[in-house]
């Protein structure tokens, strides 16, 4: 595909994309499908809850624990900043966590600079089901009605994204697939 440059682009993405960053309540698939999307696109993916954990030398329940949810948040709008800064020309897919998109400044820095949101969503009763399969450390998953209240406060930020993908009842390469599709239209 040629863009408005005349670069022409791998799988049909325009080269003035240099990155796209998954958003989405907990269960959605961001990790998921970010990287089967960052191998098709031949970008580097990243997990910004790794890079928390990284900089702060704990886990994410660790950093729940010790510093509450108001300390985990500053981490990770810190951690953001930082991706923001070290975006790799090449292209890069990054898997933000369940409430960093609600934060008004981490939506502000992403809308900034112009990049790519994509929210994945499926229906709450999907989502809770497979938090309840995975292993993972989720320090925000209680009840089923605590979940279902904390996505529902979540709507708003997640209505920002520039693009939402649903992914019940799909494959991942099939959703990884229809974001390309989408950015070949933005």
């Amino acid at each position: 595909m040629e863009t408005r440059s005349g670069k022409t682009s791998r799988l049909g993405v325009p080269a003035g994309i240099k990155a796209v960053f998954l958003v989405g309540f907990m269960g959605a698939g961001k990790t998921s499908v970010g990287k089967v999307l960052a191998e098709m696109l031949g970008w580097e993916f990243e997990d910004l809850d790794r890079r928390i954990e990284g900089r702060q030398n704990q886990s994410v329940g660790q950093i729940f624990a010790a510093a509450g949810e108001a300390g985990f948040r500053a981490a990770e709008t810190e951690a953001l900043k930082s991706a923001l800064l070290e975006l790799p020309a090449e292209g890069k897919v990054m898997a933000l966590g369940g409430g960093a998109f609600n934060s008004p400044e981490n939506a502000a820095m992403l809308g900034e600079v112009g990049l790519i949101t994509i929210l994945l969503q499926a229906p709450i009763e999907e989502l809770y089901r497979r938090c309840e399969e995975q292993t993972l450390e989720r320090p925000l998953r209680r009840s089923f009605e605590e979940f279902c209240k904390l996505h529902e406060q979540r709507i708003p930020a997640y209505r920002r994204a520039t693009f939402a993908v649903e992914t019940l009842g799909k494959p991942v390469q099939e959703v990884a697939n229809e974001i390309i599709r989408l950015l070949g239209r933005s």
